[in-house]
């Protein structure tokens, strides 16, 4: 898989405040609509683009690990 991917929605139509979006490929997405730009339509192309953050990925493992380090040896902060 690519690190970064673009792809091109269309607004099939919206239904209680969300969006129906469809890919090229007919797959459908559902999207909130109050986390759209404003005045679009059904019709209006949408351009999402997908990246990989791998510096917070790491950063939400440590935390992880962190936490799990405090409950299995809680003794070992108080005699540092």
């Amino acid at each position: 898989m690519k690190n970064n991917m673009l792809i091109s929605l269309t607004i099939d139509r919206f239904e209680n405040g969300k969006a129906v979006l469809k890919t090229n490929d007919n797959d459908t997405i559902i999207w909130p609509k109050n986390k759209l730009p404003d005045n679009l339509s059904e019709g209006s192309v949408l351009n999402f683009k997908i990246t990989g953050n791998k510096s917070e990925e790491e950063d939400k493992k440590n935390l992880a690990k962190d936490i799990l380090n405090e409950i299995l040896n809680p003794d070992e902060e108080n005699h540092a």
